[in-house]
């Protein structure tokens, strides 16, 4: 490991992060793909971690060209993808493949893969805020200076994603905010901005739970699960989360094993949504904990990273992007515990998927590259030290 690290710049931590959720990654899927392969693939079960592994090595190729290039370039790469984002979106809201009772996905022509338009829009906007907070820091208290022009594209994109994927556009906001508050943007701006969003969910609930049944479409599976996990006597638990509580019990503290798991065989979708609840089945509490401390410290690491960045636009997108990886991983983990409604987001770098995967592995390499730069500029520093002791000599 040593021997490769050598030849790589940025934060060591976050590359062996990397690998350690890869391996956990491929070691997940194949277990919780067994019941798929025998259903689809005649009993092939390296099919879909061989697949996996594929798009894995194409997410890897895509960190490392992030992490390769100078991170003051993504302020204008970015810039002009937003104005691809947001029509994406609308275009996918039309004429989007339905999956799971949602238009969330386009298919890519050829390939065959499934592509996320929401997390195209997400990275592409924590990058353009992370772009405006830095160019408005000098007026970043106004309100027509600062704010307004702030929230346009905030607004664009989560009401382009609402209407299909209610959970994802709920993150783009929060993770909106975050790095609104962290811009220094006015507190009182940002407490308005938590009542409006309150008030407008609260007006969807109600309008939700009041639609006549022929007419509620995708609300209705919001209602749902809503419904059963607000509901107090637990007396009808969903299905995929009892399943998930089964498998978190049996698990016990140190797990049945790797490839052991009996609750992937009924469990829907084990092998993304609920990915998290297979890994304790299997490793147990002990290893259910290790995959939640990766995360932590990979945001530890951020941050340290931002602490350091010579711009403050390296330091807003690196943590705007690494809250957008540790808030969604928390949100499936808390899932699969019975902690949040069922919302179908994927485990970052974890869960089987096409383009989640690449986008992931896209934000981890842009974190890096800010990383890069920082060793860059400190063994520049130490080189002038050098030679100019050299001259004094």
């Amino acid at each position: 490991m040593k021997i490769g690290f050598k030849y790589i710049k940025g934060d060591k931590v976050i590359w062996s992060i990397v690998v350690m959720l890869s391996i956990i990654s491929l070691l997940a899927v194949y277990s919780s793909t067994g019941t798929l392969a025998y259903k689809y693939q005649g009993g092939d079960t390296m099919h879909y971690m061989i697949k996996h592994a594929i798009i894995m090595f194409f997410g890897l190729l895509l960190m490392y060209l992030a992490y390769k290039l100078k991170y003051t370039y993504y302020s204008r790469i970015f810039q002009i993808a937003l104005y691809i984002a947001v029509p994406l979106l609308v275009i996918t809201l039309f004429f989007g493949e339905n999956i799971n009772g949602a238009t969330r996905v386009l298919r890519i022509p050829l390939v065959g893969l499934t592509f996320q338009t929401s997390d195209l829009a997400k990275i592409t906007l924590i990058v353009y805020l992370a772009r405006e907070l830095t160019r408005r820091q000098d007026n970043i208290k106004g309100f027509k200076s600062a704010f307004v022009p702030l929230m346009v594209p905030i607004l664009a994109v989560v009401i382009a994603i609402l209407p299909a994927n209610l959970s994802t556009a709920a993150i783009v906001f929060t993770i909106s905010l975050v790095m609104l508050f962290v811009g220094r943007v006015k507190l009182l701006y940002l407490a308005g901005l938590i009542a409006a969003g309150a008030t407008i969910l609260a007006i969807i609930i109600l309008i939700m739970f009041n639609m006549p049944d022929g007419m509620q479409g995708r609300t209705a599976t919001w209602k749902h699960r809503i419904e059963h996990f607000l509901n107090k006597d637990k007396s009808e638990i969903p299905f995929q989360v009892e399943q998930a509580k089964i498998a978190i019990a049996t698990g016990g503290i140190y797990g049945k094993g790797p490839g052991n798991s009996t609750q992937r065989n009924i469990l829907p979708h084990p092998y993304s949504d609920f990915i998290y609840a297979i890994i304790i089945e299997e490793y147990g509490l002990i290893g259910g904990v290790f995959v939640l401390l990766l995360y932590l410290v990979l945001f530890f690491r951020a941050i340290r990273i931002s602490l350091k960045s010579p711009t403050l636009f390296g330091s807003f997108m690196v943590i705007g992007m690494s809250f957008s990886l540790v808030f969604q991983a928390m949100i499936n983990m808390g899932v699969a515990v019975n902690l949040f409604p069922v919302t179908g987001q994927p485990l970052p770098l974890i869960s089987m998927g096409g383009t989640s995967l690449w986008f992931s592995s896209l934000a981890i390499g842009i974190i890096l590259s800010v990383s890069r730069e920082i060793e860059l500029n400190k063994e520049k520093l130490a080189a002038e030290a050098i030679t100019g002791e050299e001259r004094d000599e």
